[in-house]
C-alpha cells in the first residue's frame, strides 16, 4: 500500500481527528469510511496517540547515501589528482570517469548521469566544457 498524499503535517492532523472522533464517541468504522481507511488503521491510531509523540508527523529521511561524507572527502582528493595520475590520457573528467573511479576506489556502481548530480550536489562541483585550442 502507498503512503496517502500530504505534508507530514496535514496527515498528522489527520490522525489526530479521527483519534478525537473516536473519543467524541464515534464508532471507529464511520471514521474509517469517513477517512478512507480500514478500521484497523484507526484502531492503530488510537493505541498510538495513548504513547507521547505516537501520531506525531514523522519525516521520511530517505535513502542513505552510498557516498559518505569522508568517501566524498576522498573523492574531492583523488579528482585534484587529476585524470593522467589515474590513468587516462588527458587530464579531462568526465561523468563517465568519474563512475569507473568511484566503482574502482570505492566499490559503488553509479550512473554517469548520478556521478552528474553527486558531483553538483554534494561536492559543489559543476559540469566544465573544456576550451578548446587555436589551430
Amino acid at each position: 500500500m502507498s503512503r496517502p498524499i500530504g505534508t507530514p503535517v496535514e496527515l498528522e492532523r489527520r490522525r489526530q481527528q479521527a483519534v478525537q472522533a473516536v473519543a467524541d464517541g464515534q464508532a471507529r468504522q464511520t471514521v474509517a469510511t469517513v477517512l478512507g481507511v480500514h478500521v484497523k488503521t484507526v484502531s492503530r491510531w488510537v493505541r498510538a496517540a495513548r504513547t507521547p509523540g505516537g501520531v506525531a508527523a514523522k519525516v521520511h529521511p530517505g535513502p542513505t547515501p552510498g557516498l559518505t561524507d569522508a568517501d566524498l572527502k576522498r573523492l574531492a582528493e583523488l579528482l585534484l589528482q587529476g585524470a593522467k595520475a589515474h590513468g587516462w590520457h588527458n587530464q579531462l573528467w568526465t561523468a563517465a570517469r568519474v563512475a569507473r573511479l568511484i566503482e574502482h576506489e570505492f566499490h559503488i556502481r553509479y550512473h554517469p548521469e548520478h556521478v552528474r548530480e553527486i558531483l553538483k550536489r554534494r561536492l559543489g562541483w559543476t559540469s566544465q566544457k573544456p576550451r578548446r585550442k587555436a589551430r
